[in-house]
């Protein structure tokens, strides 16, 4: 199978994690008098992120309004901002910058999609450098498009910036079952989990990805 784009997630699958997603959700809900365990938002991790706090705050029973979501995300997004700029934590994952040369150099396009916002996506992008180096040809954020994942508009919004109107010549790597519903969803030709992120194999294992794997330095055999 011919490929002409490969999207990949953030953090977790491209990017260097140590859960600091989870704690800056534990932290952001904390900051407004809810407490929250790691356990409960680590599930959540890929969905949009306005969109995982209402589904916290939900289970957790506790009355919310569209204020005190936005207040929650705010105080999210101010942490995770910081992280991405300052954190000694963030690099990329092994064999992520050597895979997106390789695909390249045999003319497969490389975006990235997120749960985060754009704000959050800039920031990782920025200081990693991968767009002002050419390691990646686009990028797109949750807040950019009408629903973010499980829905296939993110992709479906790199496809046509990128010229691939075949969903089947389109590869999706994650780390999530939200980014492998969302290759689902998007009729990709092959969707790829990796273990490096916040879901186990065990726990990626009922959503059927086409493969999983435990880095990326073994995705490019899947390829050829």
């Amino acid at each position: 199978m011919a490929f002409k784009l490969a999207v990949f997630d953030m953090a977790g699958t491209t990017v260097e994690d140590q859960d600091a997603v989870a704690h800056s959700f534990v932290s952001a809900f904390r900051k407004n008098g809810i407490e929250v365990a790691p356990d409960v938002v680590k599930p959540l991790m890929g969905y949009k992120k306005t969109l995982a706090i209402e589904t916290v705050l939900k289970e957790k029973g506790v009355e919310y309004s569209v204020e005190s979501i936005d207040k929650i995300h705010e105080d999210f997004v101010d942490e995770m901002v910081t992280h991405y700029r300052e954190s000694d934590d963030v690099k990329p994952l092994p064999g992520a910058e050597q895979l997106f040369r390789n695909l390249h150099s045999k003319g497969i396009s490389i975006a990235l999609n997120t749960g985060f916002p754009r704000i959050i996506a800039d920031t990782i992008v920025e200081r990693l450098g991968w767009k002002k180096d050419e390691l990646i040809d686009d990028y797109i954020a949750s807040d950019e498009v009408e629903k973010g994942r499980p829905e296939p508009f993110m992709i479906r919004a790199l496809m046509l910036r990128a010229g691939v109107t075949d969903s089947s010549e389109v590869l999706k790597v994650g780390d999530t079952e939200v980014d492998i519903n969302e290759g689902r969803n998007a009729g990709c030709g092959l969707v790829v989990a990796v273990t490096t992120g916040a879901f186990t194999r065990q726990q990626l294992e009922p959503y059927n990805a086409d493969h999983i794997v435990d880095n990326l330095n073994s995705l490019e055999d899947l390829i050829n």
